[in-house]
Order: C-alpha cells, then sequence, then structure tokens
C-alpha cells in the first residue's frame, strides 16, 4: 500500500541513534535545473519514482568538502577521511512516502573512498582530481576523472550572499532530504541521514563549466541553474539501511 509523501521538514523525521558512518559536509554549494519527471524515472531504482514540485523534478550538482569520514560515531579516519567531492543526484521518493536523493554520480578526490563506496554501498563513486578554494565570499571549485570510461569534469565558482532567515519550500525541498536511495544488488536499499538544518546562504554563480550532467545520462542543461545556495557546512550520521 503506497503511502502519502511525508511532508517537507528542515530536520530529518527519522533521528539515527545508532549511525554506521558519520561525516561531514563543508563548504557546500548546490546547484539545481529543473527536468521534467518522466526524463529522470528511468535511472532510478526499482520502488521509486521521481519526487516532484510544481510539476517539475530536479538535477543538482553538489560540492563541497567531506570532513572526518568515520565509522559510528569514532574518529575521523586521518587522510582518507576528507577530501573534495562533488555529486549529480536527482530527487526520489518510495511507496512508504519516504524522500530521498539518488546519486548518478559521486567524484571524490580520494581512490580508496571511492572504491569504498563502489563495493560497499554500489553508490556510483568515481575516483577524481579535485580542489576547493575559498577566497573570502568566492569559492571556485575544479576537478575531473581519473577512473577510466568517459572523462567529465567541472570548473565552477560562486559569491556566498546573505543568510537565508526563513527557506522558502523549494529551497528546503532541494536540501532538506533524509536519505538516499541506491540499487544495491538488485534491491533497492534506503540509507536514513540525520544532521541539524541547513544554514543556508544566497550564493551567485560566478563560473560554470561542466558535463558530469551529461555525463551521468541526462541532457546537458540549457541555462543557468535556476538555483544556487550555499552552506558553510554540517555534520551528518547516516543509519542502517532498510529495504524499500
Amino acid at each position: 500500500m503506497t503511502k502519502p509523501d511525508e511532508p517537507l521538514t528542515a530536520t530529518t523525521p527519522r533521528v539515527v541513534r545508532r549511525p554506521v558512518l558519520s561525516q561531514r559536509w563543508m563548504d557546500v554549494t548546490f546547484l539545481h535545473w529543473p527536468v521534467p519527471p518522466a526524463a529522470v524515472a528511468p535511472l532510478l531504482p526499482p520502488g521509486t519514482r521521481p519526487d516532484v514540485l510544481g510539476g517539475s523534478t530536479y538535477v543538482g550538482l553538489v560540492p563541497f568538502r567531506m570532513e572526518a569520514v568515520a565509522f559510528g560515531r569514532g574518529p575521523g579516519l586521518p587522510y582518507l577521511g576528507t577530501f573534495p567531492e562533488t555529486n549529480v543526484r536527482l530527487y526520489s521518493v518510495d511507496d512508504r512516502g519516504r524522500r530521498g536523493v539518488v546519486f548518478l554520480s559521486l567524484n571524490a578526490g580520494r581512490l580508496l573512498p571511492a572504491l569504498a563506496g563502489r563495493a560497499a554501498f554500489r553508490l556510483p563513486y568515481h575516483w577524481a582530481s579535485a580542489r576547493v578554494r575559498r577566497a573570502g565570499d568566492r569559492l571556485a571549485y575544479t576537478g575531473r576523472r581519473l577512473t577510466p570510461g568517459r572523462a567529465a569534469g567541472y570548473r565552477l565558482a560562486v559569491e556566498v550572499g546573505d543568510r537565508l532567515d526563513a527557506p522558502d519550500e523549494l529551497e528546503t525541498f532541494l536540501t532538506a532530504r533524509w536519505g538516499l536511495h541506491v540499487d544495491w544488488y538488485g534491491r533497492t536499499l534506503y540509507l536514513p541521514n540525520d544532521h541539524p538544518a541547513w544554514p543556508l546562504h544566497s550564493a551567485r554563480l560566478l563560473l560554470l563549466e561542466e558535463d558530469l550532467i551529461s555525463a551521468a545520462g541526462l541532457p546537458a542543461p540549457e541555462g543557468p541553474p535556476l538555483s544556487v545556495l550555499h552552506a558553510p557546512g554540517v555534520p551528518a550520521l547516516f543509519g542502517a539501511p532498510a529495504a524499500v
């Protein structure tokens, strides 16, 4: 029986009390374009469908710095637990009404974490050269895949603006996602996550050159992103996966 979609909330509806992983997401920038739900539906795991707001779903390009990756609530792994990452993601909902993300690609600046993410969770990680630089309110992100296959990369820069006192419905929809759906060896799993509400800021796009979205199987975006947001960062916990 299909349940209603859960409401959009700034904090998780499923508190993670016994995390299997912890990490920090820092210097996060969110770029989003609307896409027709029918265009992304074939890319989602079985048992999920596009999450839609106002008749559209979205593709996101999200660069950030991963820090302090750890098992459970343990100490962050030295060296391997900190690296730049950029993901391409879609928005999904399952028959239990749980909203989540589906990653089309994750480009990580460390080889071993990329291999571990592929092996343990079947996530589409790619090893990449990547860099995040900050100068005042301006951030620059660069990266290019190093794993075999189709080359893909990005260069983008933003200028961070004012803190958003009250994110609107779309800004919440695009950022407050409390789990991920993944096709795991023929089964669709849901991995819950938990973190404080995003401290969202407006941001102005200064530069964008990328072909990660088309490499992930979607048409290259036409025009600038509809939404550009930034957050200094949050600590995050992941709970045990459960079947959809």
